[in-house]
């Protein structure tokens, strides 16, 4: 990619590694939703978009393995019962870091690890029948954190 066309997005400043190897899983189709469903939820008497957690783990393990963070992501996905549409994770060197996204049919798990550090930080954003506070039990048992904190948002109270 040229300098001109990494300006013209605002990345002038960004040097591209090719040696970077980022993993994907492919695009999977999605049945249309039906239309008188817009997925918002009642939560605590709430109606709201969704449930979006804020999660920080502390003197974590594993956070520059991305395969098993791949594999940690789609459990997550699988156990609140979401829909996983696209994953795309980065390895960034030398401390092996990784960023990245889960996108779902109801919103999105996003990553984002200092593994030098032992810290991550996650959001998960859902909406409809997912369970998002399912993934925190999976995330405690995939990286062993000394500390986790969560919060909770409930997204689009006054849409």
């Amino acid at each position: 990619m040229s300098h001109d066309a990494l300006f013209q997005l605002g990345m002038d400043s960004v040097v591209l590694n090719t040696a970077q190897k980022e993993e994907t899983v492919a695009p999977q189709p999605v049945l249309a939703v039906c239309e008188d469903k817009d997925h918002f939820i009642e939560k605590d008497g709430v109606l709201c978009a969704g449930s979006h957690l804020i999660v920080d783990l502390f003197e974590a393990e594993r956070l520059d393995d991305l395969p098993y963070i791949q594999k940690t992501l789609v459990k997550c996905v699988e156990e609140a019962g979401a829909t996983l549409l696209h994953i795309h994770l980065h390895p960034f060197e030398p401390n092996g870091g990784v960023s990245g996204v889960a996108v779902l049919a109801e919103s999105h798990i996003s990553i984002h690890s200092w593994p030098e550090r032992g810290y991550a930080a996650l959001d998960i954003f859902m909406c409809g029948d997912a369970k998002p506070e399912l993934c925190i039990d999976v995330l405690r048992q995939a990286f062993a954190p000394g500390r986790m904190e969560v919060q909770e948002l409930l997204r689009g109270r006054s849409a």
